[in-house]
């Protein structure tokens, strides 16, 4: 009970920096990764299409994305983003799927417990950067997406990376078509202090060779070497996905 009274302060202490924060509010994200079971991908998908997603948006939660790892990695995974308002319509999502009669009614096999479509998933909570406070949703059509995460050795290495993103690196971005989906500072989940954003590409060339015209900026070439940037990200994490047929991303 102490630690979800702990979490609860820290929500509290948080939706009121944002309630005080200049322009505009900045969305909150939600990442979860569920590591499925054996043959029980239709079910997991059953679940999101039909009954997750349709609640979350009759809850005002639009834009839901949901994802598989490229390739034919075991166990196979899901990723939902789920992008939220704000702090407060975080939990007033939660309250709403709690009573929407449709919603239970359309996940009753999925939350029976001896047909587990799950091992674990796991739960990321993000906020929004100043320089991109709401999410970028891609045209559809051919496109595949690069999660990031970026460790620091400390709270003070990250949040001087944000500040670089803030401040110049995100401009670098939209110059060499490096698409922003959403950039987020981790406040709950694994692998603490860290960032994860998401961007997007038609394919794996244009990937490749935005990422090569990144390196070659000269604004990067000058921020990367600013002393006040220096050391700010310890470890970089990369998972290449593409969308469901029924994401909203």
């Amino acid at each position: 009970m102490k630690y979800l009274i702990a979490f609860a302060t820290i929500l509290i202490c948080l939706a009121g920096r944002d309630l005080k924060a200049q322009g505009t509010a900045k969305e909150l994200y939600e990442l979860r990764v569920y590591e499925l079971t054996m043959g029980s991908l239709g079910r997991m998908e059953d679940y999101l299409s039909k009954a997750l997603i349709p609640a979350l948006n009759r809850s005002g939660v639009q834009q839901v994305g949901v994802f598989r790892e490229m390739g034919m990695n075991e166990p196979a995974k899901i990723y939902v983003l789920i992008p939220y308002a704000s702090i407060q319509a975080y939990g007033s999502s939660m309250d709403a799927l709690a009573k929407d009669a449709a919603y239970q009614a359309a996940s009753q096999e999925y939350r029976k417990l001896e047909r587990p479509v799950y091992f674990r998933f796991k739960t990321t909570l993000m906020r929004a950067f100043d320089g991109l406070p709401k999410m970028v949703v891609p045209q559809k059509g051919e496109r595949i997406f690069e999660l990031r995460t970026y460790e620091g050795y400390s709270e003070d290495a990250v949040a001087r990376k944000i500040k670089m993103f803030n401040e110049g690196e995100l401009k670098i971005f939209d110059d060499v078509k490096l698409n922003p989906v959403f950039f987020g500072e981790v406040i709950s989940g694994d692998n603490l202090p860290c960032l994860q954003y998401m961007i997007t590409f038609r394919n794996m060339e244009e990937r490749d060779n935005n990422w090569k015209d990144f390196s070659a900026h000269p604004d990067w070439t000058s921020m990367s070497r600013d002393p006040q940037y220096a050391n700010t990200v310890s470890k970089i994490i990369r998972v290449f996905l593409e969308p469901t047929a029924y994401s909203q991303i």
